[in-house]
């Protein structure tokens, strides 16, 4: 059962899924239903004996795009609406034991190409509002499923995060006649000391406000929207850059670096956003090689979050464990 409900208090949809409480749990790698089916074999979610990526619709998704009337009826003050939406696995690489950091950086130029693909089928639904990429990575998160893999949910709404930063983007546009995010950009620039690394398209960089220790932002250095604005050179761009800062994540604290990556774009509800500005943050929620950053009674109660590092120091360590990506050809 599945189907949103809406909470008053905070003015935003909540999702119930309770037929998520089945899904798999850390099967073992022979167990994997992410890696490609076998002849005689465990028959997976993939089911080719092989591929390069793959994406697929969740199993156990909290969003579909025909859902099941909701369990309970709605009223005036407790709305409820069916679930309706997408929710797709992007599976990285056949490589069980592997990572996305890990993959050669034309497989980071592969995953660009397929996001874009993603992103312009699912904005086409007319039951889709926004188009939300992202990945989970790592026990410290709560993934359910080791094998190198991201996710996408299109949801029926524009999720409240990122209505709040449309909104002040949208003030600040009113305010300055500048795109907000533009005008981030600039002043780490000027600034310098937070910047990680940067080529000609993309500037990755531990933001001034960061409320992770290692909380890492990309952004476009030309004021682009969305995913489809890119040309194949900043394309091309933005699988180094990701390649880069994922390879640093890991060369760190040498271990496999967890995080939430997430993207953030223009909404697909046909509206104009052109104040909007295209970026990628990861939360990690690593605070040194042995401790983590609980979100706890300030940060989930009130919603003020405590960073105890300073994004300075931060990005300066991280800065020193980025090396340039080897492309086979370009």
């Amino acid at each position: 059962m599945s189907e949103l409900r809406w909470h008053p208090l905070l003015g935003e949809w909540v999702a119930t899924a309770t037929h998520r409480q089945d899904r798999t749990f850390l099967p073992p790698a022979d167990f994997c239903p992410l890696c490609p089916s076998k002849p005689g074999g465990l028959h997976t979610e993939v089911t080719e004996s092989d591929y390069d990526l793959v994406v697929f619709e969740n199993r156990f998704p909290s969003l579909s795009p025909d859902p099941p009337e909701p369990a309970i009826v709605g009223t005036d003050l407790y709305p409820v609406r069916p679930s309706e939406g997408v929710c797709e696995v992007v599976v990285y690489t056949t490589d069980h034991s592997s990572t996305l950091a890990q993959q050669p950086v034309e497989q980071f130029y592969k995953l660009v190409q397929v996001w874009t693909d993603r992103f312009i089928e699912l904005s086409a639904l007319d039951f889709v509002k926004y188009v939300f990429i992202f990945e989970n990575k790592g026990e410290a998160i709560g993934v359910t499923l080791h094998h190198p893999h991201g996710q996408i949910y299109a949801y029926p709404f524009i999720p409240p995060r990122i209505e709040r930063e449309m909104k002040q983007s949208k003030q600040h546009f009113e305010q300055t006649g500048q795109c907000l995010i533009c005008d981030i950009v600039k002043e780490e620039h000027e600034f310098a000391g937070r910047i990680v690394a940067e080529n000609e398209s993309f500037t990755a960089y531990i933001p001034f406000f960061a409320r992770y220790p290692y909380e890492l932002h990309v952004a476009s250095r030309q004021h682009k929207c969305d995913l489809t604005e890119f040309d194949r050179s900043e394309q091309l761009d933005l699988a180094e850059i990701l390649k880069q800062v994922m390879a640093a994540f890991d060369r760190l604290f040498e271990i496999s670096f967890p995080y939430m990556m997430v993207l953030h774009q223009k909404p697909s509800d046909g509206g104009d956003y052109d104040y909007y500005h295209f970026h990628i943050e990861f939360y990690p929620p690593m605070r040194t090689a042995a401790k983590l950053k609980y979100l706890a009674g300030s940060e989930t109660g009130a919603g003020m979050f405590i960073n105890d590092t300073l994004p300075e120091e931060k990005a300066t360590e991280l800065r020193a464990h980025i090396t340039p990506a080897e492309w086979q050809a370009r």
